[in-house]
């Protein structure tokens, strides 16, 4: 199985929430290639209560046998990338899980109840970079809908006789 790592750097967006319940909410507002020169967390603007920060390098990492769901993330019309972060309890910031351009491993991450999955338009750079990607490793696979077994009717328990239930 082949493999290629492509460096991002991700942006996040820290607002205040407007419930009674929390104070602020996050959500991504970038992926961009390659690695910035900034710690984690960096704050990039702060514009009345909405900042954001830089949140940290991760790497897309792009499989041969997930190609199908690339092109098809390709293909959609408004390619996404998904990002999963999670909250940090005692600080309030946040950490960065991972980052993927595969649709169902992005919405696979929802299903946990402490991950932030939220996407964000590909940028051309990084969808060409899967395009070339896909155009070399993506073997087109036929759907086998597996068929179910015959069943051995003998080997259900009945009882001798028949139905009535004596036995002879």
């Amino acid at each position: 199985m082949a493999e290629e790592a492509i460096p991002v750097g991700v942006i996040v967006e820290k607002r205040k929430s407007a419930s009674p319940w929390i104070d602020h909410t996050w959500g991504a507002v970038a992926v961009m290639p390659g690695l910035p020169e900034a710690p984690r967390m960096t704050l990039i603007e702060k514009v009345g209560d909405t900042e954001r920060y830089y949140l940290g390098a991760s790497t897309i990492v792009l499989a041969s046998i997930d190609t199908a769901q690339y092109r098809d993330n390709l293909m959609s019309g408004a390619p996404k990338i998904w990002v999963v972060m999670r909250e940090e309890e005692p600080e309030g910031g946040l950490s960065l899980v991972t980052v993927t351009a595969d649709p169902t491993e992005g919405e696979a991450n929802t299903e946990t109840g402490s991950n932030l999955v939220d996407f964000v338009p590909m940028l051309p750079e990084i969808a060409a970079e899967i395009a070339a990607f896909v155009d070399e490793h993506h073997i087109e696979r036929e759907f086998y809908k597996r068929k179910r077994d015959k069943t051995d009717r003998e080997a259900f328990g009945r009882r001798k006789g028949g139905l009535d239930g004596e036995r002879g």
